[in-house]
């Protein structure tokens, strides 16, 4: 019987031992799934929320703009993505007609997606790669571009120019975000 008695503690050890060590192993599995799990979740959200929700980046001072001269404005544009924050240089060209009223036009060709840009000797805004001309206005005057040029959402607010950053396709005649 006292052999009896001497099995049955190392088993009652064992059992503990086995026991604590599947109480930590789930409590870091635990801890790592929650730890990859919320930037997951978080990052869901933000995909379904985020055709509602428009950022508005300030670019700058309406003040220094040239009125009826086309400008390109470069400002920064911030993008969150889990655990990744990146900011990002964009451009812009931003046509000043008075005081109170801008056009803003995204840089890229709606041809193919290639930066376009003004010719002071024409007049015209020029797409290097295939011969798009596009007027101040962003109206196609010749070359292979289906639309006119992008123009973003942008409003002055105390004298500021603010412009909503947005792609979209390029190649096909109607005007749809990336």
């Amino acid at each position: 019987m006292e052999d009896d008695t001497r099995t049955a503690e190392p088993q009652a050890t064992t059992s503990t031992r086995r026991g604590f060590l599947k109480l930590i192993i789930g409590a870091i599995a635990f801890f790592t799934s929650l730890m990859l799990g919320i930037p997951f979740l978080r990052s869901l959200v933000l995909l379904k929320s985020k055709g509602a929700k428009q950022v508005w980046y300030r670019v700058v001072a309406i003040n220094t703009l040239t009125e009826g001269q086309p400008t390109k404005l470069n400002f920064s544009v911030r993008t969150d993505d889990a655990y990744r924050h990146e900011t990002a240089v964009q451009s812009v060209w931003a046509v000043k007609h008075s005081a109170s009223e801008v056009t803003v036009f995204s840089p890229i060709c709606t041809h193919l997606g290639c930066y376009f840009k003004w010719d002071e000797g024409t007049g015209n805004f020029e797409c290097p790669c295939h011969g798009s001309v596009f007027s101040r206005t962003g109206k196609v005057l010749g070359g292979p571009a289906p639309r006119p040029l992008d123009a973003l959402p942008a409003k002055i607010d105390n004298g500021i120019l603010f412009v909503v950053w947005e792609r979209f396709e390029v190649g096909i005649p109607e005007k749809v975000k990336v």
